[in-house]
C-alpha cells in the first residue's frame, strides 16, 4: 500500500501575523528615519504604504516601548530607546571584530598581507592582519608588533589629521628617527609628505620602514567621524600595484560604515 508523502504544515496564522507587524514597524521606523523633524501620521501613512489608521495603532505601541516620541498629537519622531541600544551595540563592535571578513575578502584579491593598525601614542600598533605565506614577503611584525608613525603608511595618516604644533611636538620627541636611506627624517620635508596625504586621503609609506616593502594605508572611521584605525597593504616593493588602492579605500570605507561612519555630504 502506497503511503501518501504528507504536506508540509504551514506557518501558524498568528506567526504570519508577527511576522506582518514587524515588517510594518520597521516600514514606519525606516520612514521615521527620513525625517529630521516630527513628522505628521498622514505623512507616515504615505511613505509607508500603511493606512492611517493601522499605522497609528502601530506608531501608539513603538510609543508605549519608547521606539517613537509623540511630540504632539498626530506628530511622531524617533525615539530614545533606539539610542539606548545603539549605544549597546556599538560598545560591543569593536574595530578587529567589524574589519575581520573585509580584511579577509581584500586579502583573497591581492593575495598580499593586509593590516589593521591603530595608534598608542608616537606609534601604531599591528591589531590584526590577513596573510599567507604565499604572499612572497615575510612578515617582520607581527600582531601586537608596533612601529613610528613617521615611517608607516597608517601612522601618516594618524599624523596628518594632527595640527602643525602637535606634528612639531612628534618631530622634537622622537627625532624623526630613520630605520634606512629611505626614511623621511627632515621635518619640512615630512610636512610636505602629510600635506599630501591630506590632499589624497590615503598614505603612502616608499620603503621608509623596511627594504623591500611598500604600503598603502586608508582610514578607518567610527560614527563620530573619529579616525579609529589605518587599513594597510604591505607588498614586496616591485609588487604593490596601483590598481589595489581603490580596493583599499574602499574596503576602509565599508568598514567604517559598518561602525556607523557617514561621511558629510558634497556641498
Amino acid at each position: 500500500m502506497k503511503m501518501e508523502t504528507p504536506e508540509p504544515a504551514s506557518a501558524p496564522a498568528s506567526a504570519k501575523t508577527s511576522i506582518q507587524v514587524i515588517e510594518r514597524m520597521m516600514a514606519l521606523l525606516d520612514a521615521l528615519a527620513t525625517y529630521s523633524d516630527p513628522v505628521s501620521l498622514k505623512e507616515l501613512s504615505k511613505v509607508s504604504g500603511l493606512h492611517p489608521s493601522t499605522a497609528h495603532r502601530i506608531l501608539n505601541d513603538m510609543v508605549v516601548t519608547r521606539f517613537v516620541d509623540r511630540v504632539e498629537p498626530g506628530t511622531y519622531r524617533l525615539g530614545m530607546r533606539l539610542l539606548e541600544l545603539g549605544n549597546v551595540v556599538k560598545s560591543r563592535l569593536s574595530v578587529r571584530e567589524a574589519a575581520l571578513d573585509f580584511m579577509r575578502a581584500l586579502h583573497k584579491k591581492t593575495q598580499q598581507t593586509v593590516n589593521l593598525s591603530v595608534r598608542q601614542g608616537d606609534e601604531i600598533v599591528y591589531i590584526d592582519r590577513a596573510y599567507s605565506e604565499r604572499s612572497g614577503m615575510q612578515v617582520v611584525r607581527a600582531i601586537g608588533g608596533r612601529a613610528p608613525l613617521h615611517l608607516t603608511s597608517t601612522g601618516k595618516l594618524f599624523l596628518s589629521i594632527d595640527d602643525a604644533k602637535t606634528i612639531r611636538g612628534y618631530a622634537t620627541r622622537t627625532g624623526l628617527a630613520g630605520h634606512n636611506k629611505n626614511s623621511i627624517t627632515d621635518l619640512a620635508r615630512f610636512e610636505r609628505e602629510l600635506s599630501l596625504v591630506r590632499a589624497r586621503g590615503y598614505a603612502r609609506d616608499n620603503e621608509e620602514l623596511e627594504l623591500g616593502v611598500r604600503c598603502m594605508a586608508a582610514g578607518i572611521f567610527d560614527d563620530s567621524g573619529k579616525l579609529v584605525a589605518g587599513l594597510s597593504i604591505s607588498a614586496p616593493a616591485d609588487r604593490l600595484q596601483e590598481e589595489w588602492l581603490e580596493d583599499l579605500v574602499q574596503t576602509a570605507s565599508s568598514i567604517s560604515a559598518t561602525l556607523g561612519y557617514r561621511p558629510a555630504p558634497a556641498i
